[in-house]
């Protein structure tokens, strides 16, 4: 407690530009069984890449002809949590707010701080008042999201049948049904790739193999859109997928020209997904991914 109090760090939680902090949460891997990961081949992304979700990733695999048949698809795209305007839709005379339009407080693996660094320097006390400041927003992020009834389990879930239906969907150019499954910033960056995509493949097939090999969160945070009404909130929820997918791509002719269905691929996604507590038959969205 007396570090606390040495840190005076609580009323820096609350932001002055009504974006509500949150108590801080993070969640250990679920019990999914685990496989043990080898050979390891990092995504060469600029900084400020983004991609088709099975290429923005850390991809393992045994085969390093079809993790370079993932990676082609890189290209510069404005990052998510840079666009900072509101999504908003008219209904009637009012105004109805359907997505803050960023990422707020987007994910960063911390890095790593030596013992003696973080206890007895300056920059290390820094370090330690930044962590419980990030685990205290979410975990009041996470207090807030039970109250409307959720439950952990149940959103992971929740969570693996929209990574499923976001990825099918992307692999068969589906923009009708994406659009309900994303926010509208998110959507319109998915259908940039789908039209990338096609411009050099016409067909791709793509498969979850399942159960999921590890799945967690990473980081809750809280919006606020009213000042004056603190149920107003919107939660975003960062979760990371350690998944096996199957992969391959054709031309025109049906010839294979990328990956190979009958190999698994290991991969690593960092998504965000955001939900309203204050809209009636709100449900979960993709707002956004994370470079890893």
């Amino acid at each position: 407690m007396a570090l606390l109090r040495r840190f005076n760090f609580i009323p820096s939680l609350y932001q002055s530009s009504s974006l509500l902090s949150s108590r801080g949460y993070s969640s250990g891997f679920s019990k999914i069984p685990q496989f043990p990961v080898q050979g390891a081949t990092s995504c060469l992304y600029k900084p400020e890449s983004y991609a088709l979700p099975w290429t923005c990733r850390n991809l393992m695999t045994h085969r390093s002809t079809m993790a370079a048949g993932l990676l082609i698809f890189l290209n510069d795209k404005k990052s998510l949590s840079t666009q900072a305007t509101a999504q908003v839709r008219k209904v009637g005379a009012q105004i109805s707010i359907t997505s803050p339009g960023f990422v707020y407080e987007p994910y960063a693996p911390p890095e790593p701080i030596p013992f003696w660094k973080r206890y007895f320097t300056r920059a290390g006390w820094t370090r330690t008042k930044q962590d419980i400041k990030s685990e205290l927003k979410s975990a009041y992020a996470i207090a807030k999201l039970r109250k409307s009834g959720y439950s952990k389990n149940k959103f992971y879930k929740e969570a693996v049948e929209l990574y499923r239906e976001i990825n099918t969907l992307i692999a068969n150019g589906d923009k009708k049904s994406l659009r309900k499954a994303v926010t509208e910033i998110m959507f319109s960056t998915l259908k940039n790739e789908i039209k990338q995509r096609e411009s050099l493949w016409s067909n791709l097939y793509w498969e979850l193999v399942e159960p999921v090999v590890k799945i967690r969160t990473l980081r809750a945070r809280m919006i606020g859109v009213d000042k004056n009404d603190l149920n107003k909130v919107f939660i975003q929820l960062t979760l990371e997928f350690l998944t096996k997918e199957k992969f391959e791509a054709y031309d025109s002719k049906g010839a294979v020209v990328a990956g190979d269905k009958n190999k698994e691929v290991l991969v690593r996604s960092i998504w965000v997904f955001e939900k309203s507590l204050f809209h009636t038959g709100a449900h979960w969205r993709l707002c956004g991914r994370i470079k890893v």
